[in-house]
């Protein structure tokens, strides 16, 4: 746990800030250059939601960190609310308001959205990846006591208070590395549009609820054992098994559509259209 990277005069730059930035950054990187190498879509059109997508990762991360944590904000400034330099982001509330935005911001463009939303998959995990990591230096999302070789004893002044405990931080900045992998695979292989976005939110869902087992930083559980961020990671995996079942018959319905359009004989498909309006 080292929470502060350096100074510059008496300004201190915390490795939570300087982590979540190279998630980030690497995130668009290889979002930007997969969807031009491997689906045709302008890096640009990657570039163009770079704004967008950052400022509503952070204010929905945020959000959902004040809502779950309302203890630490009784006697709160404005400041402290907007202040993350040392952490306060929850990635749930980040990734439902990313998807909000892209989704408004798709529509408004016309843009191809289940293609879109396959090139920036892997490059999610990947990012969070970085995430974790800060969240280790920063000694948040910690795990429950243990005794194994690998425990964590975090400094004095912890909220542990020296005992060891799960890295739950790099259990899951490990899974998400294999999860980037396997996606970036899966990418170059996907049957229809808005699978590999499918399979990112089933399989977020379900590593993001293991870890939560082991986490020891949350005060407040569900039916007694269940934590927010299992709760919110069932509706993440419920999200992607509806999207795995719908859009191969979207994708399909659209296809025979297309087809048909382009088998029926130009003049047919002009008296077709005097018919129809006639009839009108």
């Amino acid at each position: 746990m080292h929470p502060i990277a350096f100074y510059i005069g008496s300004l201190s730059i915390h490795w939570y800030g300087i982590l979540i930035a190279i998630g980030f950054l690497l995130g668009f990187w290889t979002a930007s250059r997969r969807a031009l190498l491997y689906d045709n879509l302008p890096g640009e059109m990657v570039a163009d939601l770079i704004p967008w997508i950052v400022v509503s990762a952070l204010v929905g991360s945020r959000l959902l960190f004040i809502w779950q944590y309302p203890e630490d904000f009784q006697e709160a400034t404005f400041w402290d609310y907007v202040n993350i330099r040392r952490g306060g982001l929850v990635f749930h509330g980040g990734l439902m308001a990313a998807a909000a935005t892209v989704l408004i911001y798709v529509r408004v463009r016309k843009l191809p959205l289940w293609r879109l939303a396959d090139a920036l998959a892997p490059s999610i995990a990947l990012g969070h990846v970085f995430g974790r990591l800060g969240c280790f230096m920063n000694g948040c999302c910690y795990g429950v006591a243990c005794s194994l070789p690998w425990a964590v004893h975090f400094p004095e002044g912890h909220p542990t208070a020296g005992v060891g405990v799960h890295p739950t931080e790099l259990y899951e900045a490990a899974m998400n590395l294999a999860l980037y992998g396997a996606l970036a695979w899966q990418y170059r292989r996907r049957r229809f549009p808005g699978q590999t976005f499918a399979i990112y939110l089933i399989s977020y869902g379900v590593l993001r609820g293991a870890v939560e087992f082991l986490r020891g930083d949350y005060l407040v559980h569900y039916f007694g054992w269940m934590t927010v961020g299992q709760v919110v990671s069932v509706g993440v995996l419920v999200a992607g098994a509806v999207l795995w079942g719908m859009l191969p018959r979207v994708a399909s319905v659209k296809a025979d559509g297309e087809v048909s359009s382009a088998a029926e004989p130009p003049g047919k498909a002009g008296r077709s259209r005097k018919s129809k309006e006639r009839s009108s």
